[in-house]
Parts: structure tokens; sequence; C-alpha cells
């Protein structure tokens, strides 16, 4: 038999027969765990045909690429599983996502969460059946034939522009795909079905309702069995249901969807936000602005963004003039340095503000305080010359950091937003000027001594970009604070100072949002800290629970004591027993909870319990309220004595 050679990565040349496919060409290199296969850029299936003289490199589990690849196959087992319960399905998309797939579907009958069992069962059917999925190349008036009356198949394949369609078959099933797969059913082990929605094709409300069904894959139980209380923990931080439970805020259709109401301790904690953010702005150096909430439409015609933008901005009429919503805040920050004439000798002007501003985000997409149509962003802008452009992108670093470190959040991801060199008329500005921009952000990251990622492609099309991904407690990923170069604005409405030789030029101009919107950073807070604000933030920091209605005077009076020296305390004065006061304070989220008996009263002490249960034993009066204020000065999280 004849025999080819396949270089692979890692572990050199080997020799198979000819004819086989690139899984055997892993078994006989020893990669027993191989997943798929990537030949130069290209992700491919093991079931391709080895190609002599080829060179591949074979990717596992702990590729990323692998696992999408993993979860992508089990989406295609739900949708197996979906059109042999139930008749007359439709299928429309089942990606892979971060953690998981899900498969849009329109269906006769109403699949809901009741049905998920029965789902996964015969989903684990098909995969102990082990079928091979086989990648096939068809027409497209045969895929036409093969989808007929399914209407959201056909519109894909209609978009296809090549005259080919790429198929993948399992058993009886076959679906449109452009994979990579799995080789077979049988390397899907480990799922779970989570949960049956509603969404609308394509994200559009436009478009028809959908079912969706979500669930999550893994290699090996142990995995799935962690995934899943993960989810459970998310579940219980979910900001939505924490912001219910502890009368924070509220969003209702009825009052306008994407639109948040802020209950009195929800705007204790937003406020207490904001009084650190404008005395840390006012300590760097910015001067604060306020902007008005609506501005006539030329102001956003000069800017771009009635071209860019129009489909996301809310517009009217005032006395025949049209208006709009601002949709952002930088071209009135602009309008306020162009109000009158700026020499060199005055940059940086840095301005910032805590702006609301208005989008007409699609309804499919709102979701808690993390998507709304009304959100504040905390804005700043920064007019500079190039010699001074590093140190204020080091400045806007610096503070982002402080800022994440002062809320909790010591670990992130960095990257640089590059424009793409192949598409060079998408972008505003010219060759030198995005060179430059550009080596001022790597520059900065270099000075800051932070790793970051390049992503080509990514920026804005007025600049480049620093994006900070943060981390919270579970290790889930929100998007943090962004620093933009701006070549645009400066352009188009003649920002400009005049410098040492007397003549006018072209300001540099730094937007910078380091909380991003306060209300996606208060809901990815929430989600931090699970409801439980460190002293600093919370409403109230320590409630004094007496033990009965004899030692309630002494309780009230430590309450009052405490807030004479600044601090947010109370009392428990309601009948019941201790244990009911104690979960009450638990359920509340207070930081801190003091018992206080006969003993206590005697020695003016407190017997001091953290939230989740912990005793920290019982502490002298004084000393309590001295370490609670420093605590609450030095915003730190936690008590030290």
């Amino acid at each position: 038999m004849a025999k080819i050679t396949v270089s692979v990565e890692g572990s050199g040349a080997v020799e198979v027969p000819s004819g086989v496919t690139l899984l055997d060409v892993a078994r006989a290199a020893q990669v027993e765990d191989a997943l798929l296969a990537r030949r130069g850029e290209t992700l491919v299936d093991l079931t391709a045909p080895a190609q002599d003289g080829e060179t591949v490199a074979f990717l596992t589990y702990e590729a990323e690429e692998a696992r999408e690849v993993f979860r992508h196959t089990a989406s295609h087992l739900l949708a197996h599983a979906l059109t042999d319960l139930y008749d007359g399905v439709k299928l429309a998309i089942g990606p892979a996502t971060a953690d998981g797939f899900y498969y849009d579907f329109d269906a006769a009958v109403a699949v809901n969460d009741d049905d998920l069992p029965r789902l996964e069962a015969r989903m684990r059917e098909l995969a102990e059946a082990d079928l091979p999925v086989a990648r096939e190349e068809v027409g497209k008036a045969e895929a036409r034939k093969l989808f007929a009356g399914n209407p959201y198949k056909l519109e894909l394949i209609e978009e296809i522009p090549e005259d080919t369609v790429i198929l993948y078959r399992q058993g009886d099933f076959v679906d449109l795909c452009l994979g990579p797969h799995l080789p077979s059913t049988g390397y899907v082990k480990a799922f779970k079905l989570t949960a049956v929605a509603g969404a609308y094709w394509r994200g559009d409300e436009r478009n028809d309702m959908l079912t969706r069904v979500y669930g999550t894959a893994y290699r090996e139980e142990e995995e799935l069995e962690r995934h899943l209380a993960a989810i459970e923990e998310a579940k219980r931080r979910d900001h939505r249901t924490l912001g219910r439970d502890l009368s924070i805020f509220s969003i209702a259709e009825e009052r306008g969807a994407g639109l948040v109401y802020w209950h009195p301790s929800g705007a204790f904690v937003r406020d207490q936000i904001e009084i650190f953010w404008k005395e840390e702005h006012h300590r760097r150096g910015y001067q604060l602005v306020a902007t008005p909430h609506i501005a006539r439409s030329r102001l956003f015609e000069t800017s771009g963004h009635f071209h860019y933008f129009l489909d996301n901005m809310y517009t009217f009429e005032v006395d025949g003039i049209p208006y709009v919503l601002k949709p952002m805040n930088c071209p009135m920050h602009i309008a306020i340095y162009n109000s009158r004439v700026h020499s060199y000798r005055e940059l940086p002007i840095r301005y910032a503000e805590l702006g609301t501003v208005y989008r007409k985000e699609r309804s499919g997409t709102l979701h808690g305080l993390l998507r709304v149509r009304g959100f504040t962003q905390d804005d700043g802008h920064i007019f500079c010359t190039p010699e001074q452009l590093v140190d204020e992108l080091c400045g806007c670093v610096d503070l982002a950091q402080f800022l994440l470190h002062t809320f909790g959040f010591t670990s992130y991801d960095v990257e640089l937003s590059a424009r793409d060199p192949q598409r060079p008329d998408d972008y505003a500005g010219t060759e030198e000027e995005w060179i430059r921009a550009e080596e001022a952000l790597a520059e900065t990251c270099r000075l800051k001594e932070l790793a970051y990622t390049r992503r080509e492609g990514e920026a804005i099309f007025y600049g480049p970009k620093i994006d900070i991904q943060i981390y919270d407690a579970l290790g889930r990923k929100w998007q943090g604070p962004t620093i933009q170069f701006d070549f645009n604005l400066p352009h188009r409405f003649g920002v400009t100072y005049v410098g040492a030789d007397g003549a006018e030029h072209q300001c540099y101009m730094i937007h910078r949002a380091l909380l991003g919107s306060l209300e996606r950073f208060f809901g990815t807070l929430l989600e931090h800290y699970a409801g439980v604000f460190p002293p600093w933030l919370a409403p109230v920091q320590l409630r004094f629970i007496p033990v009965n209605q004899e030692v309630l005077p002494y309780a009230k009076d430590l309450a009052a004591r405490f807030q004479a020296a600044g601090l947010r305390a109370e009392a428990d004065a309601a009948d019941g027993k201790l244990a009911a006061k104690i979960r009450a304070g638990e359920m509340a989220k207070i930081p801190y909870l003091g018992v206080v008996g006969k003993k206590e009263q005697e020695a003016d002490t407190v017997a001091l319990r953290r939230h989740g249960g912990e005793d920290l034993g019982t502490v002298d009066a004084d000393r309590l309220q001295e370490a609670l204020q420093r605590t609450v000065a030095d915003k730190s999280g936690t008590l030290e004595f």
C-alpha cells in the first residue's frame, strides 16, 4: 500500500497509508486526544483526508478553538434531538457560545423547561450511538430542495456567495453548517440543557419570535458539575434578582423598557460612587462640566454620528427644527472647548462629566442594568498637544487602575484595538497619524507595564483604543475602562490651540470612559459583591440587634453614637426572635451585624458578626467605631482592629 508523509507540529513527520484521514494521522502521532486539526490558518475536521507532504497541528480540548467545536457539535446533537421528538420543527441557527451553546427553532408545539429532561435523554441516546459526523458539499439547488419549507435555512443559503453549500450529516440528521465538527457524536459525553427562552430571528424584533434552548457541554462530568455550580452561583448573584430583592432599582415595560428607576438604597450607593468619582477627578486636574440632554441635530451631523449612528438615536422636532436626545457627550465637550481660543500654555485641558445619554437599543438586546436605553457615562475628554499625548494616556491608565482597585477589581486583561491595515478607507486620519497614535498607545502600555493583546480591525473608525476587560469574583469577564484616540472630531469641529509660534495647531483628543456607564458598572459591582457592598458603599454599614427588648435602648444608643461619628448604623427595634433578626440582617446584605445583650451593655461591647455568619468575637464599642471609620476612610473591604 502506498504511503504518504505528514508533518505534525510538536511530533515531527509520520508515515501513514494513503487515503487515511487526519484522525488516523493524529493516532499515528500519538495525539490520542485530538479534536480537530489546523492546516495553516484553517481549522479542519479530523475526518478530512490527509495530504502527502502537508504540515498540520492537532488541537486538543485545552485549546479554545477545540472547546468551541466541542460545544458546537453539542448544539447539532440538540438539533438532532429536536427534530426526532417534535414534528414540523424548523431549525434556525445553533452556535457555540462562550461557555455553552444554543439552538433557535420554530416548532408547532410549545417547548418549555419541562421538556428539557426528555430532550437531554434523546441527546444522550444519540451520543451513545456514536454516529459519524460527516462533511458534505452540495450545490445551492440541491440545498434548497433539502431545506424546502424552512424559511430560515433558505434565507441563509441565499446569502452564501459561493455556488456550493456545506452541510454536516449525522445519521438521518443533516444541517447547514460551515463546521468544523468533532468526528462523531460519541465525543460529546457530559452535557446539560439549562433553559428555554424566546429569541427573535437574527435578534431583530421585526422578525419571527423563535424558541431558544440553551445548554452547555464539557469533556468530563466533573467539569460539567463545576460549571453547573458556577451557573447556580451566578444566578444567586444576578444583579436583576438582587436589584429586586434588595429594592435597589426597577425597570418595567409599562414605564419604558430599558429605563432605570433607582430606589433609595440604589440611589444612595450610586451617589457614593459619584462623590468618590468627582473628588478623584478634581484631584487629578479635571474640570467638571455639565451638558444638556438634548441638542440640535446639526451638532451630531457635524460630528458624523448622524451618518454612522442614526439608527441608534432618538430624533424629534422643536418648532420645526430637528433635535436629538444626545447619544454621547463628546460633541458637547468640544463645543465648550471651542467657545473661546486656547493657548498651548493652557493645555492639557481635561473635561469630565457624568453625562446621561440615550440610545435606541433593540428590545431584544436589553438586559437589566447591563444594556439599557438611558444611561450615565463617566465621560472624559482631554485636549492636548502631540508632545503631551503619552503622558495624558498614562494618566488615564493610572486613574483607571486606581478606580478599579478601589472598587475591588484587581484582575484584568488589556487589548490594544488597532485598525485593519488592509482596509485603510474604513478609517479617518492619515497613515502617519494612525501609526503615531498606535505607537503612543503601545508606548503607554509599555510605560505602565501592561501586557496587552493587539487586536487588528477592532479599532473604531475615528481612532485606536485601549480596552480593559475586568474579571469579577467568579472569574467572569466584563467590559471595563476604554481609552480612545480620536482623529475624526478635531478635524470636523476645528479643535485647535495657538502654539508658541503664534499659529493655530490641531489639538490631539483623547476620549476615556473609565467606569463605562454607571448602570453597567453598578450591575457588574452588584454581581461582583453578590449584593454585599463593602462598608464605604453600603447603605447600612452596621445593624445593632438586641437579644431582647430590655437592651433595645442600648442598641439605639449605639446606633446614635455611630451615626454621630458619620457612620451608617441602625438598631433593629422589631419584635421577634434573635435568630429571625440575624437572618433578616443577612438577607438585607448588611456587611456587619452587632448583637448586644445584658453582658454587652454592662461592658459597652458588641458581639460582632460579618455577613455570611463569621463570628468576629466581642469588640469594645469605641474600638469598633474607630475601626469602621478607618475602613470607610480607606475604602477597604474588611474591618481591621
